[in-house]
Order: C-alpha cells, then structure tokens, then sequence
C-alpha cells in the first residue's frame, strides 16, 4: 500500500520534520501523545486570525459573519468526516478529556444513581477513568472493569458477564494508547444495546489511524481530540446521538448556550449550542476542519494501510532484538508498540534515544491502572503516522541496539 501515499511529499508538508535535535535528524515517534501539524493547518489558523477574526453566531458585521460560516462550515466537515447523521450531533470540546467529563456529568447526574453501575476497561486512559470516579464519589455508582487477555485484548465473555440491569453505559478505548489494540467496538455496542444499555467509545487513539463511521458502529456517544490528529490542540469533539443530547442537561453555563435569560430563569439554546456555553474556538475548529481534509484527500484506508505495514515492520525487528518484550500483541493492533528491553529502565533508554534524534514516550502513559495489572511501573512506547518511514525504523532499532550496548 505504500506506493498509494508519496511518503516524501507529505513530510515536506511539516517543516518540523526537517529539524534537527541534538545536531541529529529528528525522528518523531510519539504521535500518540500529540502529532505534527501539516502547513495547511497551520496556515487556516493564520487566516482566521489575519482575515476573519470576530466574535461568530450574533454579530452582524461582516467579519462574524465570515467567521460564523466558516465554524458553521468546519462542524459539517466534522460531521461528515465521522458520518454523523446531523451537525447538531457535533459539539466542540477542549479535548476529549473534556467530552468524557461532561459526560460524566450530564449523563452521569440525570440517569445515574447509587448502586447503578458503569463499565470501563483496564486498558482506559485516565481521561475514560477519573471523571467516573468522580461520579462514583458523588452519586454511589459502581465502576466495573473489563479484564484483559494476554494478548492485551479485552476478555470479551467477562464484558458480557458484567453486563446487568444496572449497567447505565459502557465506556471503552476504540483503540488502547499502550497496547494499540483495536477493541472490538461494534460487537461491544451490539451486546450492551441488546440490554438497552448506552455505550460511550473514546477515540482519541483511533481517528486519525482508520476510518470512523458513527452510524455504522451505531455508537450513542464518541469523542476524540484534535491534536492527535494533525490538528491544533484544545479542541475536540462530542459526537451524540441525537436522541441523547436532546435530553441531557448542559455542561457549562453562560453565554452562548441560552436561548433566553431573566434573573427568574434561563431557557437553553438548541443543539449543539447549549453544550457549547462561552466564545467558542472558532480559529480550533476551522483548523482542525483542515487537518480533516487533509487526511481525508489522501484515504483513511491508505493510511491505515501504510501505517500497519510500518508497524509490522517494526514489529519484526524488535522481536530480533535479545531482551525485548512487547506489551500489547493483539493481531488487531494500532500503529504503537509499548516495550521493555532486559532490565534497562524506559526513562533511561528514553533519554539516550533522544540524544539520538528519535522522540519516544516515556512513563505509564497516562494508564496507571493498566501498569498495574501488567505488573510494571511504566514502558517506552513508539508510535507511527503516516509521515514516518521505515528508514526511521531501522534509525529506531539501531539506537535501542546502541543503548543496550550501553548498560
């Protein structure tokens, strides 16, 4: 599939992959943490503010209303990117950390109550764990936790087990941030929607890898980040049925979100806007709308496929690698691999690669719990994009091959 993407013409598309660190060319693989953003994105940012930069939906001048359409516009593009049926099902976030929070409390303070129960996995970030607990601390729930197999793949007959009449939503990964498994996503809905049971699915790991359809996974709910995916940071995106959010209670309050305000009581905005409370980022949103686009002009399929064989690449040669383990070896991963290599401590070897050139994630990566039950305190993780090579793989498994020389 490689020759499907011209892998020179799209590095030259982020000028920071030309840099040098450590007088050594750079080798960026901690896309999982955040990504490099293309010209193009950056370029939108610089126009919003440059040509069109006002306050958008009630302004009647010229400038908001060129800045109204084009944030109007970029939700469109959200909504198509994830086949969504309607742009009211679109709601700007921070992040998805932020998109999980008002879940958590719109959701969790209208249908939860003591004893009730939500599912989360072990593989969750702690983005799609925290804000639940906080919910439990609040209203008496119960959190129950998925187990995993060895193969770092959720034990798909214990979810089911877990499942009961007091199961009030199902919160999982569509892809895990350490292990890169792909979860089983659509059978997880089908299975908890046979109980009537609403299933939230984070996909902050999996929108900028495959292809995302909402109304085929028949998701309730589905978030995700915009700087995993080649956009700016501090937006994101809440999808919702529409269904759902029609009788959810807002998240934040002020302006924007109301319809109407006396000192007696507030009536709320339509959708999407009554989720939506303050000056939105409508410089975010048309960035992260181009960051879209881009992805979108060269195939999700394509860079799915491009991206699977760099991970099977590297897979192969770390493997070869004396001491080496893998964590998360799942047939149906992501392009991330976590490992260990003999006893050598990961912020060690982290650091030395630096001095090479090549960025790894170093650390639990946000998924303490996960550690625990794989009996670590923590991995080096490599993560690809589309814009990597396997020329940076063989620069990879040559510094881990210098490191252990090292110790």
């Amino acid at each position: 599939m490689t020759e499907k993407l011209d892998i020179k013409t799209i590095r030259n598309d982020f000028p920071i992959l030309s840099r040098t660190v450590y007088d050594r060319p750079l080798i960026y693989l901690d896309n999982a943490a955040t990504t490099q953003k293309p010209r193009c994105v950056v370029e939108a940012i610089e126009h919003v503010y440059y040509h069109q930069n006002a306050n958008i939906h009630r302004g009647v001048h010229y400038l908001s209303q060129r800045a109204t359409v084009a944030h109007e516009t970029a939700r469109a593009t959200v909504r198509d990117f994830i086949h969504a049926t309607s742009s009211n099902e679109i709601v700007f976030t921070r992040g998805t950390t932020e998109a999980i929070n008002l879940l958590a409390t719109s959701y969790g303070e209208t249908f939860c109550n003591e004893g009730d129960e939500i599912i989360i996995s072990t593989m969750e970030h702690h983005a799609n764990i925290v804000p639940w607990q906080m919910l439990r601390d609040r209203k008496g729930i119960k959190l129950k936790i998925i187990p995993l197999t060895d193969l770092g793949e959720l034990d798909m007959t214990a979810f089911e087990a877990l499942l009961s009449e007091k199961t009030k939503l199902v919160s999982v990964a569509h892809v895990s941030n350490v292990l890169g498994t792909i979860n089983p996503v659509k059978e997880i809905i089908e299975k908890a929607h046979a109980r009537n049971i609403p299933v939230l699915i984070d996909g902050a790991q999996a929108v900028s890898h495959m292809p995302v359809d909402v109304q085929q996974l028949d998701a309730d709910f589905y978030v995700f980040s915009g700087h995993k995916m080649y956009g700016p940071n501090g937006i994101g995106v809440l999808y919702g049925k529409e269904k759902w959010l029609d009788i959810l209670p807002p998240y934040h309050g002020g302006g924007e979100m109301i319809a109407h305000v006396t000192f007696e009581k507030t009536t709320f905005a339509d959708l999407p806007f009554k989720f939506e409370a303050g000056t939105p980022d409508y410089v975010g949103s048309v960035a992260l709308a181009a960051a879209m686009n881009y992805l979108s002009s060269f195939g999700m399929e394509n860079i799915a496929a491009y991206e699977n064989d760099l991970l099977l690449d590297a897979t192969q040669k770390m493997m070869k690698i004396d001491g080496m383990h893998i964590y998360g070896t799942s047939p149906r991963k992501s392009s991330v691999i976590s490992f260990l290599v003999n006893d050598i401590h990961p912020f060690d070897m982290g650091t030395l690669l630096d001095r090479l050139g090549i960025a790894v994630r170093t650390g639990h990566h946000c998924a303490m719990p996960l550690m625990s039950a794989l009996d670590i305190d923590g991995t080096l993780r490599a993560s690809f994009a589309f814009y990597n090579t396997h020329e940076e793989i063989d620069a990879l498994i040559a510094g881990i091959e210098r490191v252990i020389k090292m110790f």
